[in-house]
């Protein structure tokens, strides 16, 4: 079994791990500005998620020699150690949750926004969690400022938002101001769609950040969110930061056995069994939940069937992409956790960072707003990078 044991070794896994959890949210939001339904999205994503988890538990995990007090994967998966099995398992159903309820608060919130209040939540419980748990191993002085920076810059996160949106309002208004026609933008958008569906291109495409580029997406997305609360999204957004707050606890629970739940002479599940049994929960859930939304959808959404499911091929291997992301992406967490300490490694949270960048790069959020907004939006991804560079020097080193 590979350990990552040197501190450079688990801030490497920390930094590849932001880049990986920042970049699969941008391709789920891509394909449902597309217009594919989330339920065949996810049910996508989670099978390449759980195939990750497999994928490291017998490469890494087989590595090297197994020990009575660090059996490799294979072999600890006949033992007796249920109590931290069933908190691994704990972990993976609240990250599914936390992760299907992010799905939709993208559409209604914004990538960005959605990413640096889960986030904001998650480092506020989550860390303050594994940082008791983990016997105190990172430097208090370090790690509660860097805590701090975060919620900065989820006020300055929650300021860019509401400017965009007061932006966007302006822009919306402006084109009603001069008389844009609902029956001609229907016809165009109709034509839009056709000419997409069939690959032809031939329609001019709105320019990012205008008024009818906002409308346009708002015809072409899957989900819809003109003329519905922005509470709906936000309360989504909420209960996701709560689910993202104590998966990577129970994670911990799972291989650190603070509670001494294991029988004596039962060694500690390693992080690649706990990784598996995580993963396996998060799809079992995932699975039941998204066909139960196929046929009984929420949010307005149009039924769909797992036939339908199975005959949508437009944008599947996109989505296979973003669980694999996902799926390593919670394996390097946790592996650089293991050495450096869960609190320390809940510094991929600030992957609103990365999540901000594709935003921008593929969406146009921000694009053409107020200069207002673009000082907000710079004052918060600079936050961000201090939070991340004060929470990864707070790592210390497990015994």
């Amino acid at each position: 079994m590979y350990l990552v044991e040197s501190k450079g070794g688990a801030i490497a896994c920390m930094l590849l791990a932001l880049f990986f959890l920042g970049t699969w949210p941008a391709i789920m939001t891509l394909l449902e500005r597309r217009g594919r339904l989330p339920q065949h999205t996810y049910l996508d994503y989670t099978l390449t998620n759980l195939l990750a988890a497999i994928v490291i538990a017998l490469t890494f995990g087989e590595i090297g020699q197994s020990s009575p007090e660090q059996p490799n994967f294979i072999a600890q998966l006949s033992q007796d150690n249920w109590p931290s099995v069933l908190f691994a398992m704990a972990g993976g159903v609240v990250l599914s949750l936390g992760n299907l309820s992010t799905q939709y608060a993208w559409a209604f919130v914004g990538l960005s926004v959605t990413e640096v209040i889960t986030a904001s939540i998650t480092v506020v419980i989550g860390t303050t969690l594994n940082y008791f748990l983990d016997d105190k191993i990172n430097r208090a002085e370090i790690l509660f400022p860097g805590v701090g920076c975060f919620l900065i810059a989820v006020c300055l996160g929650s300021a860019v938002h509401s400017s965009n949106a007061a932006d966007n309002k302006a822009k919306l208004n402006k084109l009603r101001k001069a008389g844009y026609s609902s029956a001609s933008k229907e016809a165009t958008t109709n034509k839009e769609l056709e000419d997409l569906e069939n690959g032809n291109g031939t329609t001019e495409k709105a320019k990012a950040g205008t008024a009818d580029f906002l409308v346009e997406l708002e015809n072409r997305r899957a989900i819809k969110v003109f003329g519905k609360s922005t509470f709906i999204g936000l309360a989504i957004t909420f209960f996701a930061g709560v689910c993202f707050s104590l998966f990577s606890p129970a994670f911990n629970l799972a291989t650190n056995d603070q509670w001494h739940t294991l029988k004596e002479g039962v060694p500690k599940l390693v992080v690649y069994t706990a990784f598996f049994y995580f993963s396996v929960s998060c799809f079992v859930l995932a699975l039941v939940l998204n066909i139960t939304f196929l046929y009984r959808p929420v949010l307005d959404l149009p039924r769909s069937s797992f036939k339908a499911y199975l005959n949508d091929w437009n944008g599947r291997g996109w989505a296979f992409l973003a669980g694999l992301l996902c799926g390593f992406g919670n394996g390097l967490q946790f592996m650089g956790g293991q050495a450096a300490g869960y609190a320390a490694a809940d510094a991929v949270q600030a992957l609103p960072l990365v999540s901000t960048f594709w935003g921008i790069l593929l969406f146009g959020e921000y694009r053409r707003s107020s200069r207002r907004t673009y000082i907000l939006l710079g004052s918060m991804l600079f936050m961000f990078i201090v939070a991340v560079a004060v929470l990864m020097a707070s790592s210390g080193h497990r015994k």
